[in-house]
């Protein structure tokens, strides 16, 4: 199995996103990237990105953070997964953005793995 490329993202699953996207923005100074109204704020870390995620736009994740891994392939993720005590949640295809597979490692945990647009999904 290839290692992940990077850690691509952490997000943060908010209840209120523009009152966390101002606590973030002015206690810590982070830069804003990209915003998709209150659904996605996304800031840029150096070469990293952390992100404040509705309910909506973070499920199968209901609180916490999320780590976000960029991979080249899904290809054998789902064995592997099933096979190291983990359980695949499912994939979402982004368009242009790519796709996610998410996932629930053996304590819980949502995990994601991320793959740009033009590679292939299983």
């Amino acid at each position: 199995m290839e290692s992940p490329k990077r850690l691509q993202n952490v997000f943060v699953v908010a209840e209120r996103p523009a009152e966390l996207h101002s606590f973030y923005e002015s206690a810590l100074g982070l830069q804003l990237k990209f915003r998709d109204k209150d659904r996605w704020i996304q800031y840029g870390v150096g070469s990293t990105s952390v992100a404040l995620a509705c309910r909506e736009e973070a499920a199968p994740a209901v609180s916490g953070m999320v780590m976000v891994f960029e991979v080249d392939s899904f290809d054998g993720a789902h064995e592997r997964i099933a096979a190291s005590g983990g359980e695949v949640l499912g994939t979402r295809d982004m368009g242009a953005h790519g796709a996610v597979l998410s996932l629930r490692d053996p304590e819980g945990n949502i995990v994601q793995l991320f793959k740009r647009q033009g590679t292939p999904t299983p």
